[in-house]
């Protein structure tokens, strides 16, 4: 079946070569008589036509045009067509030298018809490259300086020859942009590629040159140095296996991310970067509303706190893409803060950055961060979230987690905000911790401004899992005790987490914030939960080592408030179905002043007398559900 798809689209490309070699001997004599053929060259145009035809397409063969992925037509391939054309040419003039001496043919139509060749072969292969990709305003450029660098030779010594997993789009970016940056010091050698459609085709003029089981054998012959995935789209169990088929080979290797992560959706090479853990996850590409997410934020003053934070820098990239008035970075760490606003003051020339060194508990700071810039749409991702840290001093929760948020929540409606929205984990369900619980009474705060009919603006609250490689996250611990030889400790065999990846997380929050009318919770689909002593397993193949044999794991018990599994969804919360299939929505109790009524005056109170063990006993009176771990 697949061989058979292969050869159909050969023969329908020499179906048209065939046609356009005809066509460009045909107007090569129109040319040259001004369209009057005499009778006697319209006889020496049938008499040589099928020599013609017959000549330049085993030269056509012999350069390997019929080996190339015309989606992917480059300078290289241009080159071999003028080649091929050239030699062609040469060969036909020679033959009518010797058998017939030019009688009865012009010589110019030979030079008229070598033109045209190239035109119409060449054309029709870009007009194929048209068809498959949208090009970019800078594909001319980058093609002039692609056909300039191919004139001179680049200097070769320190080079490294590269594989690339994956004759794709993501594969043949990266080859042309290496093609063209010689100091980037790489040399694509080849591809490699599962699809049999693919294997010896060229691209760039660099073959596919087999499966990618076979990287091991044909790394040693072609003297690879490294390897590249470029497989954006793998999945957890695709990504594994050519991992570890990368390890067996003994080659340095690297990926792109998924495009869910490509902020501005275009694969470079400054985009490469190490194998992570979060690419065995093999989530799926978001699929984004961009045109309701964009009807919301374009134009729009857009404040974030926590923005220098895990969640709250990304946050700030991907509202960037939609192209806001402001985006208001509130944050009370300076470094991290500087950081992220230097990035997009350099990434997105056209949005208006504003850094504010603040902090959400201080009611005086939120006040003139407000009225200097008079956000339309918050998110809220400013929190601790250090669990044993919290269980040791629950004072700062109440005053981060959930005064900060009542502060936030006073604001935002004094100043008329559209939309509220607050990120939120699943240890607010059932929470087993103070930090969960800090969560859980944030997020009835937030709900009752709708609930009760408290606030224009929209609240709305966003409930997910794990993010990796958050800071505070497990997987940066894993990687620091790999690298210092291990152990590495796991709570307990048993337990188990919801993960998603920053990108993915942060895209379904703006997803959410499209779809919200005021007073829901929104579930992010975290997929299945993962055990975290096979992540440490993964994690230390992933660096290199054998689990167990050359770094060990040791399980050290369940930590202060810490429960051996995690719950999205809590007790008389009922899933309502949205249209998009990543995010559900809940319906639960709305309005909760009942009980809040005068309970956050007090727990403020214990906060600032740092009464621990009132706090906890506050926090239970208030939710019934929430249950400390035993420590």
């Amino acid at each position: 079946m697949t061989f058979g798809h292969r050869y159909r689209n050969f023969y329908v490309i020499l179906g048209v070569d065939l046609f356009f070699l005809i066509g460009s001997l045909y107007c090569a004599h129109l040319v040259r008589f001004e369209f009057k053929i005499p009778p006697e060259h319209y006889m020496g145009f049938y008499r040589i036509l099928p020599f013609v035809l017959f000549t330049k397409i085993m030269c056509f063969f012999f350069f390997d045009l019929y080996r190339g992925m015309w989606r992917y037509t480059g300078i290289a391939d241009l080159m071999n067509i003028i080649k091929a054309s050239s030699i062609s040419t040469l060969i036909l003039i020679c033959f009518i030298l010797l058998r017939y001496r030019f009688l009865g043919f012009s010589r110019s139509v030979f030079l008229i018809d070598w033109c045209l060749t190239i035109l119409f072969i060449a054309g029709f292969r870009v007009c194929v490259r048209l068809y498959y990709e949208r090009a970019d305003t800078d594909q001319v450029g980058q093609s002039i300086s692609q056909f300039f660098s191919g004139l001179f030779k680049r200097n070769n010594i320190g080079t490294k020859n590269l594989l690339i997993i994956g004759a794709g789009d993501a594969g043949e970016k990266i080859c042309r942009e290496i093609s063209v940056n010689a100091a980037l010091q790489y040399r694509v050698v080849g591809f490699l590629d599962d699809n049999p459609l693919k294997l010896g085709r060229k691209i760039h003029g660099i073959p596919v040159l087999g499966y990618i089981s076979d990287i091991e054998a044909i790394s040693n012959k072609v003297k690879a140095n490294a390897v590249l995935i470029a497989v954006p789209s793998a999945n957890s169990r695709q990504m594994r296996k050519m991992v570890e088929l990368c390890n067996k080979s003994s080659l340095d290797y690297k990926t792109i991310p998924g495009m869910g992560e490509l902020i501005n959706g275009k694969v470079t090479v400054n985009a490469i970067r190490e194998v992570d853990y979060r690419d065995l996850l093999g989530r799926e590409i978001i699929k984004l509303e961009e045109d309701k997410i964009g009807a919301y934020l374009n134009g729009q003053t857009v404040m974030v706190t926590g923005a220098g934070g895990s969640i709250g820098s990304e946050l700030c990239r991907q509202i960037s893409r939609f192209k806001p008035e402001k985006i208001i970075m509130f944050e009370r760490a300076e470094s991290p803060l500087h950081a992220i606003a230097l990035e997009l003051k350099n990434g997105f020339k056209d949005a208006k950055v504003v850094p504010v060194l603040a902090d959400i508990q201080d009611m005086n700071q939120l006040e003139k961060a407000f009225t200097a810039n008079l956000p339309q749409i918050v998110f809220h991702a400013a929190a601790y979230k250090h669990v044993p840290m919290l269980e040791l001093q629950p004072w700062k929760a109440i005053d981060n987690n959930v005064l900060g948020t009542k502060n936030l929540i006073d604001i935002s409606s004094k100043y008329s905000v559209a939309k509220f929205v607050f990120v939120s984990t699943d240890k607010a369900v059932r929470p087993a911790n103070v930090m969960g619980a800090s969560k859980r009474l944030s997020e009835m705060l937030v709900q009752s401004q709708n609930g009760c009919g408290l606030s224009q603006t929209r609240f709305m609250i966003v409930r997910f899992g794990n993010v990796v490689g958050s800071v505070g996250s497990v997987v940066p611990l894993f990687k620091k005790q790999i690298q210092s030889g291990g152990p590495v400790t796991v709570t307990h065999p048993e337990v188990t987490r919801f993960f998603m990846t920053i990108p993915e997380a942060c895209q379904l929050i703006l997803q959410t914030g499209a779809m919200g009318n005021g007073g829901e919770i929104f579930i992010l689909d975290m997929g299945t939960p993962i055990k975290i002593a096979d992540m440490a397993r993964d994690l230390i193949r992933l660096s290199g080592f054998e689990p167990d044999d050359d770094i060990k794991i040791e399980y050290i018990g369940l930590r202060p408030g810490e429960k051996l599994y995690e719950e999205l969804i809590t007790e008389g919360e009922n899933i309502v179905p949205t249209r998009h299939e990543k995010i559900m929505v809940l319906k639960g109790i709305e309005c909760e002043l009942k009980r809040l009524n005068g309970e956050i005056d007090q727990l403020a109170h214990l906060a600032k007398e740092q009464q621990a063990e009132k706090i906890i006993s506050k926090i239970m009176e208030i939710l019934q559900e929430y249950r400390q771990a035993s420590h």
